[in-house]
């Protein structure tokens, strides 16, 4: 036991410990800091804008098995004549796995539907009773996936949108190339292939509401030689003048898909397996850039909204600052926050 005389000691010394404890030395803790987490990245509405090239179609099954394997949903979809035939399945809710079986298990007899001194070498009602039965006999209107067929109105040359209706009466005036299906008669207009004057519809997915749009291109090219006959030479100005306007469209889509399917003729199903294998190879290419860009217009909609949102808050301020300034007794006590803010 410690002798009586030290416990006096003891006790100053805990109340001089004490006391600098108390002191004004001592400073509290600061707040744990706030972390404001990161912004989600926008939300990207990606449209597929399906370009015409007859048995080259087949290629876009291949690039939307592609897209999907990647993470990428393409929610809205335009096509013209090929790509309308893959672009109205895969609006219906087809499965691209479906779609394939589809497509290897056709008999061309089942889409081709002789008809002559009518304007045309094909009806195409075939074609259109095919596509019907597949999306369930649904009109465009109510597919899963806002979809848009394009087909050119002939005495007038517009190009027409359809947008609801019979989806496979709209696919057939989309595919009815001139002289070898006849027109398809809707309404008081008769109907041809859309890609007589949109051959890859990219403007038709930006007014579905696409915020990025993936065209898929299909079309012909010039050989490089002089086809040496009256009817080759025809054929190779009709490709001509097409890639001349597909060029103005295509410069308006975020990514250009080029499947190379260049040696595969209009009328040769036989290549439908290479046609996807391309498909899939070009996609495949082109995913690397695809993120790149939409990464980019994620970043410039966060950089927007930052700004809006810092533009708002400086207007408010001001409005607050000039409803102080009315007050006498606010010029007095003026708000550290107003100094600068010019009213």
């Amino acid at each position: 036991m410690p002798p009586m005389k030290s416990l006096p000691l003891l006790l100053a010394v805990l109340v001089s410990a004490l006391a600098a404890c108390g002191g004004d030395n001592v400073k509290p803790a600061p707040p744990p800091a706030v972390v404001t987490p990161p912004a989600p990245a926008p939300k990207v509405r990606i449209g597929l804008a399906l370009g015409g090239g007859a048995a080259k179609g087949f290629a876009h099954i291949g690039v939307i098995k592609m897209l999907e394997a990647n993470g990428l949903q393409p929610e809205v979809v335009a096509g013209t004549s090929a790509g309308s035939v893959v672009g109205a399945l895969y609006a219906s809710g087809m499965d691209v796995f479906a779609m394939q079986q589809h497509a290897i298990a056709l008999d061309e007899a089942s889409i081709r539907d002789v008809s002559l001194f009518s304007g045309g070498v094909v009806k195409g009602q075939k074609l259109q009773d095919y596509v019907n039965e597949l999306v369930g006999q649904r009109p465009i209107e109510r597919m899963p996936k806002p979809f848009v067929a394009v087909a050119t109105a002939l005495e007038t040359g517009t190009r027409t949108y359809f947008v609801r209706g019979n989806t496979g009466q709209a696919v057939r005036a989309s595919s009815s190339i001139p002289g070898v299906f006849e027109p398809v008669a809707i309404g008081k207009f008769h109907y041809v292939d859309g890609g007589v004057v949109s051959p890859v519809p990219v403007d038709a997915a930006r007014q579905l509401g696409a915020d990025f749009v993936i065209a898929v291109d299909i079309s012909s090219r010039a050989s490089g030689k002089n086809p040496g006959s009256v009817l080759g030479n025809v054929n190779q100005s009709i490709t001509i003048m097409g890639q001349k306007l597909g060029q103005q469209e295509l410069a308006r889509a975020d990514i250009v898909i080029r499947p190379k399917v260049l040696e595969i003729g209009a009328a040769d199903f036989e290549q439908r397996h290479n046609a996807i294998l391309q498909g899939e190879k070009a996609a495949l290419a082109a995913m690397p850039q695809i993120r790149a860009k939409i990464a980019q217009l994620q970043q410039a909609r966060l950089d927007a909204t930052a700004a809006n949102a810092r533009a708002a808050q400086a207007a408010k301020l001001k409005a607050q600052c000039a409803e102080a300034d009315k007050k006498w007794t606010a010029k007095l006590r003026r708000d550290p926050a107003c100094v600068g803010v010019s009213n």
